[in-house]
């Protein structure tokens, strides 16, 4: 027996996700823990200004930073061609620096790592894995508010 053609053979059509916020509006730096984390390039001759002002910009809103840890890339003679791409598209960082942000996230009880370069959400979602913590980059921070 034959059937009669559906009408529509288009696929249904899936709601949107919610989008996604970002882990800058739910935390609150007032009163927070927080370890600055960077990661410079060799070519960044002045990044310990870059950190102190990091430090010096979350104490203003409040936060206390009880930790700072850097990644310099292209320092040894072997990462000079690589100097400016990331250790990790994942994560920014080598594997060897994540474990120690989160040994220090975790010794010092952090409420949070604040990373001085921007971080895309794929990156925010990683390193929140991984540091046992929310990851955050300074930008957003700062555009907060």
């Amino acid at each position: 027996m034959h059937q009669p053609p559906r009408r529509d053979r288009r696929p249904a059509r899936r709601a949107r996700p919610e989008p996604i916020r970002r882990q800058a509006s739910r935390l609150t730096v007032m009163g927070a823990d927080v370890v600055v984390v960077g990661y410079f390039s060799a070519k960044e001759k002045d990044f310990v200004t870059l950190m102190n002002s990091a430090a010096t910009g979350l104490a203003v809103r409040g936060a206390r930073v009880v930790g700072q840890i850097v990644q310099r890339r292209g320092v040894s003679d072997g990462g000079v061609q690589k100097m400016a791409l990331p250790f990790s598209s994942r994560t920014l960082l080598s594997h060897g620096k994540v474990l120690e942000v989160a040994e220090a996230c975790e010794r010092a009880d952090a409420d949070a790592a604040v990373f001085v370069a921007a971080l895309s959400g794929r990156q925010q979602r990683a390193l929140t894995a991984l540091l046992g913590c929310p990851a955050v980059s300074l930008p957003e921070i700062l555009a907060a508010g």
